[in-house]
């Protein structure tokens, strides 16, 4: 099936940019990518699943939130409620039927907030790397008094990237807004079946994080994988085989196959 791109318009009007490919239309759910912090839809695991589904014939559908990739928006100002609803929006404009949500790392956040709010339209979740209430968890502890001082005294702090991207920017006002969206706080109200992926040698958020998820879910049908040598990423051929299995497994599952 042929790829085709696009933009829709967020609830601020920035644009925000989508690549999707059409499935058989037999009765499978699609899937859905979300991407993670500052990253874009064009990065390794999206690509490796539009190649998973161009194969098999599954409808997929990726995009850059605002302030991410292509799309529009300046990353500093902009809140994790502001990629909640651009990953909602596009659900609901660019999809049909049931879908799989797939995270990598903060994605995971987002598509588990996104299936908690829409669960007639969500039928399994896939996360690697799951990053939940990372903002609370794994930022603030790293600021230290000091660091966390000079936040609020400016409204946002620079940090050093580990990719080679250059520093980026972290605002008062995104740890503040992240609060409300905070689920390793209590049970998440999310039934459906979920497959998490996460790499024992993560240097970024640990795979505790993944393991309080499985047990946050609401669903029985929850199963956590972990990767002794697997890194933050888990974008490795045999990192990447295993996110297609857990995929596939889940389509299967769904579709009732």
């Amino acid at each position: 099936m042929s790829e085709e791109t696009g933009t829709i318009a967020a609830a601020d009007g920035t644009p925000v940019a989508w690549r999707r490919r059409a499935g058989a239309g037999d009765g499978r759910p699609g899937l859905v990518f979300c991407g993670g912090f500052r990253s874009a839809m064009a990065g390794e695991k999206a690509t490796f699943l539009d190649g998973l589904a161009a194969d098999r014939g599954l409808a997929f559908l990726r995009f850059d939130y605002r302030g991410h990739g292509i799309s529009g928006g300046v990353f500093p100002d902009l809140v994790l409620g502001d990629w909640i609803a651009d990953a909602l929006a596009a659900v609901d404009t660019l999809t049909a039927g049931p879908q799989i949500l797939v995270g990598s790392s903060m994605g995971a956040w987002v598509a588990t907030c996104a299936a908690v709010a829409r669960p007639d339209r969500i039928a399994g979740l896939v996360g690697i790397a799951a990053a939940p209430d990372f903002t609370e968890d794994l930022m603030l502890p790293a600021l230290g008094e000091m660091g966390l001082a000079r936040m609020r005294r400016d409204g946002f702090i620079d940090r050093p990237s580990a990719y080679g991207d250059g520093p980026y920017r972290i605002t008062w006002r995104l740890i503040q807004e992240a609060r409300s969206h905070l689920l390793l706080r209590g049970p998440v109200p999310f039934a459906g079946p979920a497959r998490l992926l996460h790499g024992l040698a993560d240097p970024d958020v640990p795979w505790r994080q993944s393991l309080r998820l499985t047990e946050a879910l609401a669903g029985a049908d929850v199963r956590l994988t972990l990767v002794k040598d697997g890194d933050h990423r888990l974008s490795r051929p045999q990192d990447l085989a295993l996110l297609g299995q857990a995929v596939t497994e889940l389509v299967e599952a769904v579709s009732g196959r």
